[in-house]
This record gives structure tokens, sequence and C-alpha cells, in this order.
């Protein structure tokens, strides 16, 4: 029954964020983040007047907790449009982000700690809840009404310098005062900034077409939805959050199938025994949680690995310009955020599924000692996996489809995880607690999530080859253009 609330629970957890994130791209992160404030306020403080009388008042624990959890999902949401602040360290701020989400299981013996020594559970819970109340305190002060643009979203205004010269006349020698004035329209990373003090002047001519140009016409959901890139994702993450989530359900009984090793008649030592062990593998898998807040950031940097000297997809105009102003030259050719962002991809998904590998290997060997290498290798990819389908989804996708392909993702994430719960039964069951043939079963599939990185090399030669194509055209034009004169 346990585990049934368990699987229901995760279940419920992920699946809200469809519609949180729908709600939030329509409207922006700072209402939905003041409604979950208030829900994790009230959940607190449920829980703190139902422990008063538990015997009356229980079943406000039902309500307390869905409020809990709506909350908590509300406020993690609504955190990952953050890391849009940060220009080319996005994706390693939201691995961050997500780490420190997923390392919060740290805080339960912390809290046990304190029950312990002897403060009141009433007096936790308050405190708890008067925590979220300065959250949505902090939100309705500095969260802005808007959503977070994406950097390569970021409309810049036009900057004008003005710079005083002084000047002697040639034939009285008088001396005047005149001022140059530069304009600066948006520029791009391959331009020096107007800060840094360099000669850069930009006709008007160049000003007034930036301007009129029309504006750049947003895509449309139902691309971002049918994209392979997209499908794929959720086949290795459905995979990746049921393979996850089982261990979780199913790590005590595995542990003590270990300790007993399946003996059909338990002597009162052996279980005595099997509790310890088992009681003190999870509390060692509780603080290792705390590694997600130090590993995700790796994998955030993987993501923004080179980004910020990569230059903008190559068009004809842009191409032809860049090789006439001397920007690409014929030895080394520009690096194009595009490119570099599905390498990126590529290098963090198939990192990824390497320790998922080598975490359902270790699954398969009976060996106590080694389940301390299964709880490192379930932490790291816990948090990889989350922050590695964010940073792809924010540098692929745009920005206003990303709540809602996130929260899609999550709900298909979470009807594959409901799979656990027939697989729990069927190791108790009819297996007798032998984990080994699920956790076979569950290797051979964490296979498939070598597909995403393969369709991403695939799309990533494929767009090489298209820009090459941009590369060579300005160059035989301006060959030809020099051969003339």
């Amino acid at each position: 029954m346990l585990n049934l609330g368990f699987t229901i629970g995760s279940f419920v957890l992920s699946a809200t964020t469809l519609p949180l994130g729908i709600l939030m791209d329509r409207f922006g992160p700072r209402p939905t983040r003041l409604v979950g404030s208030a829900s994790f306020a009230a959940s607190c403080a449920l829980m703190a007047l139902a422990s008063r009388d538990t015997r009356v008042l229980s079943p406000l624990i039902f309500l307390a907790l869905s409020l809990n959890g709506f909350g908590g999902i509300c406020l993690t949401f609504s955190s990952l449009t953050l890391p849009n602040m940060f220009g080319s360290l996005r994706s390693t701020f939201m691995a961050l982000m997500i780490g420190s989400y997923a390392s919060s299981a740290i805080t339960f013996p912390g809290v046990k700690l304190i029950y312990d020594a002897g403060v009141s559970f009433v007096v936790i819970m308050f405190t708890w809840s008067g925590l979220a109340c300065l959250i949505f305190l902090n939100c309705a002060l500095n969260w802005p009404g808007e959503a977070f643009p994406a950097p390569e979203e970021v409309n810049y205004t036009k900057k004008i310098k003005l710079r005083g010269l002084a000047l002697d006349h040639k034939v009285t020698g008088d001396r005047f005062y005149t001022h140059v004035t530069i304009v600066g329209q948006r520029l791009s990373q391959k331009a020096p900034s107007l800060e840094e003090g360099a000669d850069v002047f930009i006709s008007s001519q160049d000003v007034r077409g930036a301007s009129e140009s029309p504006p750049e016409k947003s895509v449309p959901f139902r691309q971002s939805l049918c994209s392979p890139i997209f499908l794929w994702s959720l086949l290795t993450m459905g995979m990746t959050q049921l393979r996850v989530i089982f261990y979780m359900a199913a790590m005590n009984k595995m542990l003590e199938y270990l300790v007993t090793g399946g003996q059909e008649h338990e002597t009162d030592v052996l279980r005595k025994r099997a509790a310890e062990t088992v009681g003190f593998y999870s509390s060692i898998f509780g603080a290792m949680q705390l590694l997600c807040l130090l590993t995700c950031p790796l994998i955030g940097y993987i993501m923004d690995w080179r980004i910020k000297d990569c230059v903008d997809a190559p068009s004809d105009g842009t191409a032809l310009g860049d090789a006439r102003d001397g920007v690409a030259t014929k030895s080394a050719r520009p690096r194009y955020r595009k490119i570099q962002k599905l390498t990126n991809a590529i290098n963090a998904f198939t990192l990824t599924n390497f320790l998922l590998v080598g975490f359902g290997i270790t699954c398969l060997i009976n060996s106590l000692h080694l389940q301390f290498v299964t709880f490192v290798l379930h932490t790291m990819v816990r948090g990889f996996y989350h922050s590695a389908c964010g940073s792809l989804y924010a540098a692929v996708f745009p920005s206003n489809h990303f709540g809602t392909l996130t929260g899609l993702q999550s709900l298909i994430s979470a009807v594959f995880a409901l799979l656990q719960q027939p697989l729990f039964m069927a190791m108790v069951g009819p297996l007798k607690g032998e984990p080994f043939w699920v956790n076979l079963g569950l290797l051979l599939l964490s296979l498939l999530g070598f597909l995403l990185p393969s369709y991403l090399f695939y799309h990533r030669a494929r767009l090489q080859r298209e820009y090459a194509t941009y590369w060579e055209g300005p160059k035989k034009v301006l060959g030809g253009s020099e051969v003339t004169a």
C-alpha cells in the first residue's frame, strides 16, 4: 500500500506540470509562483493543525499533502525560468536549480534531528509555513510580471554616444569643439561592443534598414510539438524516469533480499539484521542526495561549453557579409551557435546514458558494499537527465514553448513511471523478492536512451552540410569579384 501511494503521489506530482506549463507560458511565472507559495504555506499549516488531534483531524492530511505537492511543483517549475537571466551560462544555472530540487531530500534527516532534539512537530511545520510566506513576499515584490526572455530573444535598444573633440583651426588657430555621434544597433557576438571603446561606426542606412525590417515570424507550437527531437526525448525521459522511480520504490526490498538471500523461513535474528541494514543504507542513500547539488552543474557546464564563442546561424546575406568583412577566414570556419548546442546536447545525453547503464549493471550484482556505488550513480543520473533535458528544450525550442513542452514531457514520463507498480508486484510476488530479472529487463530498456543522442548526431550532420553551402557560396562570389577587379 505504501508503494501504491508512492506511485500515485509521483504521478500526480509530475502530471501537474502540464497545466502549469501552459499557464506559465501564457501568464508568466509570477502568478504560478504566488499560487504555489501560498499553497505550500497552507499545506504546512494544515499539517501542524492535524497533528494536534490526529483522531479527529487526520483527514486533513490528504488535503495538506495535495496542497504540498502542488505548491512544491509550482515553486520548482517557476524557478526554471530564472536561468534565462545568465546568458551563455543559462544551462549551468538551470542544472544548479534542478540539482537543488533533486537534493532537497537532504532536509528530511535535518528535520528529524530537530524533532529528536525536542522541538515539537507543530513548531517545525509553522516555521516551514513562515518560510513559504517569505517566498510569497519575495515573489510579490521582486519578480517581474512578464516571463524572462531567452538571451537570443532579447531586444536591445539603440545606443547613442557623444564624444567631444577639441580641434585647432589651421589658419586662425582658434580652438573649437565638435561632437562625434556613434549610433549602435543590436550587436552580434562577432562585433565588438561600444562599451569596450572599439571604433564601430554604423551608417544611418544600416540603422534604418535594421529598424524597418519586419519582425521574425514566431515558431508555431505544433512545429515544436511534432519535432523529432521532442518525440525522441519523450522516449528517453520516460524510460529513465521508470528506471529511477522503480529503484527508489523497491530499494528497501532489494536491500532486504541481499541480507536474507530470499530465504522462505526467516529467523528473528535475520529479520532484525535485515531491518538494521536497510535502515542504515536508507539513511546513507538519503544523505547522498546532496550529490545532486554538487554534480548537476557539471551537466550544465557541458551544455554551455563554448556557447559564448559562437555566432548566429548563417543566411545568404549574413554569410556574404561575414566573408566580405573578414570575420571568417579560409583556415577557420565560424562556430555556429545551433551546431554547438547540438554538440553539447549529444555529449550530455551520452554521458547520462553511460551512467544509467553503469547503474543498471551494479543493480545486477548481489553485493551490499557495491550499493554505495549504485547510490552515487542513481543520484547523478537523477539530476543529470532532468538538467540535460531542460537545457536541451531551452536551447532548441522558443522560450514561450518551454513550459508546455516540459509539462507534457513530465506528464508522459509520469505515465511511464506507473509501470513500476506492476513491476514491483511481480518482484515481491512471483519472483519471491528476487530483483535480478526486473533489473535485467530495465537495463536492456535503458539502452534505448542512446537513440536521442544518435538522432541529434544525425541532425547536426545535416545542419553542418546545410551551413557548408552558405560558407562556400560567399567565398566563390568574393573570389570572382576579386578576379574581375
